[in-house]
């Protein structure tokens, strides 16, 4: 890992806490990543229900998770549900994973059909196959937060699995007038999908990857932190590609952004995936 200076955890400290048609691969697979399946059902494996627990850097452009459930529409997906946890600003200890998940009355634990119809869910039901967390952006390299990042994704790793729930990480991007955040973050956030078997998915270094690319691609907004739209797509995309393994190449749904630009973030967000999961490995999901 980086290790960090002097100036720099300074900064960092002084901070205010912020948030934060599917095609058979077109680029070749890294080593020991096999290519994504042209088949929905198959590439998903079990993560058909995703529930996202994080902050600010989710929800903005009408929430990420949305954008994602677009692409896999875009893709042909059938049976795909996720629903989205968020708290401005905050990090893992803010949340109760156990609350949101349990079943009787937790995330999930209904849902609107038809006319407007409300059909309670099972109880005792497992609700999402897995939960993906995110810290505040720069929790886990704070100086003194940084320990809460690595105790909250063990307890609810543990928590997430007592429900037949398996964990995710995903690791967030440096601002844009700190690009040296970045891999301090994906350091920490590889040490703790490591310790607790998670997979880890790396939106941060495919932010770095598009602005060394394409810097002319605007990803954060004026205030440095939050994404604009063309981040929540690439985020968006980097998460299709990680946790479902599927190939965002090519995609029809662009979130109304410059068709040029799209295929640039689809295919960062491929690469990024294909070469991040070759050296990291995939957690509890293969």
């Amino acid at each position: 890992m980086k290790i960090l200076t002097a100036p720099f955890v300074a900064l960092v400290s002084a901070l205010v806490l912020s948030g934060c048609a599917l095609l058979p691969a077109q680029t070749s697979s890294a080593p020991g990543v096999p290519p994504a399946s042209s088949s929905p059902s198959q590439a998903s494996g079990e993560v058909k229900a995703l529930l996202w627990v994080g902050n600010s850097f989710y929800y903005y452009n009408n929430s990420m998770h949305g954008h994602v459930s677009r692409l896999l529409t875009a893709a042909g997906g059938k049976g795909f549900r996720a629903s989205s946890a968020t708290i401005s600003g905050s990090g893992l200890n803010w949340h109760d994973v156990g609350a949101h998940l349990r079943a009787d009355n937790g995330v999930g634990s209904y849902s609107f059909v038809g006319d407007n119809e409300v059909r309670f869910n099972p109880k005792g039901a497992k609700k999402f196959d897995a939960v993906m967390m995110m810290d505040c952006s720069q929790c886990p390299i704070h100086p003194q937060l940084g320990p809460l990042f690595h105790e909250y994704v063990g307890k609810h790793s543990v928590t997430a699995r007592s429900f037949g729930t398996e964990p995710i990480l995903f690791m967030s991007w440096a601002y844009s007038d700190m690009p040296e955040m970045t891999e301090p973050l994906a350091a920490e956030y590889v040490k703790a999908g490591k310790a607790h078997n998670a997979l880890v998915v790396p939106a941060g270094l495919a932010f770095a990857a598009s602005v060394k690319k394409r810097p002319d691609v605007s990803l954060i907004v004026a205030d440095k932190r939050h994404p604009s739209l063309a981040g929540t797509y690439l985020g968006a995309c980097t998460v299709m590609a990680s946790v479902y393994k599927m190939n965002p190449v090519g995609n029809k749904y662009t979130a109304g952004l410059p068709a040029e630009v799209a295929a640039h973030l689809q295919a960062v967000a491929w690469e990024t995936a294909q070469t991040f999961h070759a050296k990291e490995g995939r957690g509890s999901l293969r």
